[in-house]
């Protein structure tokens, strides 16, 4: 099948929507598709300080299209920008006629992408994630229409787990049958365990991704003064809070043991996780958390929270330690318990990678996308109505976080 992919977020950013992205297109090129992926990315300097920026690199197999988000960088212009991704599908299409449209969340991408589909009468594919159940669409009205519709009417909706769902359907009221459950999943060829044996010294503590106080970050920080035990941590990423988690590191005496890592390239993520011995994530909410499957891939026990997202992986003491978000006094008693007991943390690490290999696995993940493509090859996008207000909306000053 041909296939246009199109996606919000991808490398050189750093964001769980690059990894799902990367791994999907390799499991379609190796699944015989021909595929072409259209990314918006950010070009501008300050803007990009926070997730990456730069046109997409090639990806093998791929025929790879970038789109900077002029509109979105200058005054939060998401209108102006869906108007361009509309274009260039088009522009793709009649140059080679795609089978089938798959849009990364919901908005802007999913939007321009279900508008594109009903022009050409294709059907369209969206994958639910992140942003799409937390926040956008409670940002104001013009999102909140774009959301429903895009919820309403697109062909599929692919979301990570059931949590995921309940979050949407409760926020946006969307019937949970519209979803179609795919969970993250993980290459395990390329996130392997370290080759070693547990080692005297302190016990490595690992915080990886966005570096955002609603992933976490600060509670973290917050949380390692009352922790016991020998420790040292890295926090790796970059992200709209990395400049006030490092004064904030100073002002709790956390200098000499915690270390901030900058941006780590995807090819070289599996070596760090291998250098450490928890992975640390007190999110606050998730669609599903790549980074806590790459974790437990590489043989590390995992201390995250009772969130959405979180909780279709990780069970507490069971292949992890979970505490409720925000609950600062109980992270540190989660981390301290996993670093004073070395048997509970090879425990935790072994049970996270025995289901790492069994259930999350991206071969399998893309034979189910790419059945749910053949299913609706003859079913082309749904009539809707592709006209909506532009209304304030807190996003238009901070678009790099919608």
């Amino acid at each position: 099948m041909r296939i246009c992919f199109v996606s919000r977020r991808f490398f050189p950013a750093i964001s769980g929507m690059s990894i799902y992205a990367i791994n999907l297109l390799r499991q379609l090129v190796a699944g015989g598709h021909d595929v072409t992926m259209i990314s918006q990315y950010y070009g501008d300097p300050a803007r990009a300080s926070v997730y990456g920026g730069g046109p997409p690199p090639a990806v093998p197999g791929v025929r790879v299209l970038g789109l900077e988000a002029v509109g979105e960088q200058a005054n939060g212009d998401f209108e102006r920008d869906i108007d361009g991704m509309i274009d260039a599908i088009v522009c793709e299409h009649a140059r080679a006629p795609f089978d089938v449209l798959h849009a990364q969340y919901g908005y802007p991408t999913g939007w321009a992408t279900m508008i594109a589909a009903r022009r050409l009468g294709l059907p369209c594919v969206v994958s639910i994630q992140g942003g799409d159940g937390h926040w956008v669409g409670s940002c104001c009205e013009t999102h909140r229409l774009a959301m429903v519709r895009v919820l309403d009417h697109a062909g599929a909706l692919l979301i990570g787990g059931d949590s995921f769902a309940g979050e949407v359907h409760e926020r946006l009221g969307t019937a949970l049958d519209r979803f179609t459950i795919v969970p993250g999943a993980v290459d395990t060829s390329h996130f392997t365990p370290a080759l070693k044996n547990e080692t005297e010294g302190p016990v490595r503590l690992l915080y990886h991704g966005r570096v955002d106080r609603r992933k976490g970050v600060l509670d973290f920080l917050q949380a390692l003064p009352d922790v016991h035990g020998n420790w040292r941590a890295t926090i790796s990423g970059i992200g709209p809070d990395v400049e006030r988690a490092k004064v904030l590191a100073t002002e709790l005496g956390l200098a000499d043991l915690v270390m901030f890592s900058g941006y780590a390239e995807y090819d070289a993520v599996p070596e760090l996780y291998r250098a450490h011995d928890v992975f640390v994530s007190p999110t606050y909410a998730e669609g599903f958390s790549n980074t806590i499957l790459e974790a437990m891939a590489c043989g590390l026990a995992v201390v995250s929270c009772h969130a959405v997202g979180v909780v279709d992986c990780v069970r507490d003491d069971e292949n992890g330690m979970l505490t409720d978000p925000g609950d600062v006094p109980a992270l540190a008693a989660s981390l301290t318990s996993v670093i004073i007991d070395a048997d509970r943390r090879a425990r935790l690490a072994r049970a996270a990678l025995a289901e790492c290999r069994r259930v999350y696995s991206w071969e399998a993940v893309g034979r189910q996308i790419s059945g749910i493509y053949h299913s609706l090859r003859d079913r082309p996008q749904s009539a809707f109505d592709t006209t909506l207000p532009v209304t304030p909306c807190r996003f238009r000053s901070e678009p790099h976080l919608l």
